[in-house]
């Protein structure tokens, strides 16, 4: 009997040792004492940090209509609507319809999806400038990805129709 106790004590020490082992490999057991540690030498606080005095220089003056950590104040008049960014001219916005077209056109075999996708979506900003300043109706933004291609197609017919050379 006491052969049996000792062979499960053996094997309930190496269990322990094996696991400890495990832990210092994968580095859970230093992330553990680091955790202990920073426990030990910063406290949470029990309650919320004092306020911050008015004139303090990293903090940002509240949106206007907003409670400074978020909420809406009562009776507080709505944000005014943002300014319309200036618009570029015409034959900016049509030269880079034109080089987007070739870049598009001859795009390599091996070239990384990430980039495609990028030419894609400046395609895409540039064809809905144009069809902004253009005044012609578009559904680029809210067509399904299936769809992208051909609303692509039908925003670029109805720019030339409109005037505005795309091939050159």
């Amino acid at each position: 009997m006491l052969r049996l106790g000792g062979l499960v004590a053996l094997f309930a020490a190496t269990a322990a040792l094996v696991a400890l082992l495990l832990r210092w490999v994968t580095g859970e057991l230093q992330l553990n004492r680091l955790a202990r540690r920073r426990l030990r030498e910063e406290p949470p606080p029990a309650v919320a940090p004092a306020p911050r005095p008015a004139g303090s220089a990293d903090r940002r003056p509240a949106a206007a209509g907003h409670h400074p950590v978020g909420r809406r104040v009562p009776g507080a008049r709505p944000a005014p609507a943002p300014t319309p960014r200036p618009r570029r001219p015409l034959q900016l916005v049509a030269a880079d319809v034109r080089r987007l077209t070739r870049e598009l056109s001859m795009v390599p075999g091996g070239m990384p999806m990430a980039r495609r996708r990028g030419l894609l979506a400046a395609y895409d900003d540039v064809l809905i400038e144009a069809a902004e300043l253009l005044e012609v109706p578009h559904e680029l933004t809210s067509a399904a990805p299936a769809n992208r291609e051909l609303e692509r197609l039908r925003l670029i017919a109805s720019l030339e129709a409109a005037g505005l050379v795309v091939a050159g």
